[in-house]
C-alpha cells in the first residue's frame, strides 16, 4: 500500500498521526520505524524506563506499553474490517488500560520485545491483505474508517510517541539512547 488515505477515511483526531507519515510503502515504513524505536530505547536502564518528565505523565515504560496496546487494538480493527466484519468495533480508554497494566513492573527488555513481536504480527497481517482489502470500510469507536487508514494510524501513532519520547523524556534527562 503506497497511497495515503483520503481525509474522509478516518476520524479527524487521527489527522495528526497520518500527516506524520511519509508517502511510500506502509509496510516498509512500519518495518523501519520499529527498528528506529527499538534503537532509541534499547539501552535504557530499568530506572530510566520509569522516568516521567512531569508529575501525572506516563513513564517511558508506560508509553511503550501504550504503543503496544494501541497497535494490538488497531491491528484487530484492521483484521476485522479487512475480513468484512460489519460489527461496530468498540473504542477504548487508553488511560484506564495503562493504569490497569502495571507496565512499570515489567522489564524494559520484555516491553521492547513485546513491541517487536506485535509489530511483526502486524506486518504479517498486512502482507496477507489483497488489494481490495485495503479499501474496505468499517466502524470503530462509532466512526467510519478504512483498512488503509488504520495501517497509517498505527504508523503515525508510533511516530507521535517516539517524537514525544525524544523531546520530553530522553532530551529532558539527557539519556544516551543510541
Amino acid at each position: 500500500m503506497n497511497k495515503r488515505p483520503e481525509q474522509n477515511e478516518y476520524a479527524k483526531y487521527y489527522a495528526g498521526y497520518i500527516s506524520m507519515i511519509p508517502e511510500g510503502d506502509i509496510e516498509q515504513l512500519l518495518k523501519q520505524q520499529v527498528k528506529d524505536t527499538l534503537h532509541l530505547l534499547n539501552d535504557l536502564s530499568e530506572a530510566e524506563g520509569e522516568f516521567r518528565y512531569a508529575p501525572g505523565k506516563w513513564s517511558i515504560k508506560e508509553v511503550i506499553g501504550h504503543v503496544v496496546d494501541t497497535e494490538r487494538i488497531m491491528a484487530y480493527r484492521l483484521l476485522s474490517i479487512a475480513r468484512g466484519d460489519a460489527a461496530q468495533l468498540p473504542g477504548y480508554d487508553e488511560n484506564a488500560y495503562v493504569a490497569q497494566a502495571n507496565f512499570n513492573q515489567e522489564k524494559m527488555e520484555d516491553l521492547l520485545q513485546n513491541l517487536f513481536v506485535v509489530r511483526e504480527g502486524t506486518l504479517l497481517l498486512l502482507k496477507s491483505l489483497k488489494e481490495k482489502d485495503w479499501q474496505r470500510w468499517g466502524t470503530a469507536n462509532e466512526l467510519g474508517v478504512t483498512v488503509r487508514a488504520i495501517a497509517c494510524i498505527i504508523a503515525g501513532h508510533e511516530l507521535h510517541h517516539r517524537k514525544i519520547l525524544k523531546e520530553r523524556y530522553l532530551g529532558a534527562k539527557e539519556f544516551s539512547a543510541g
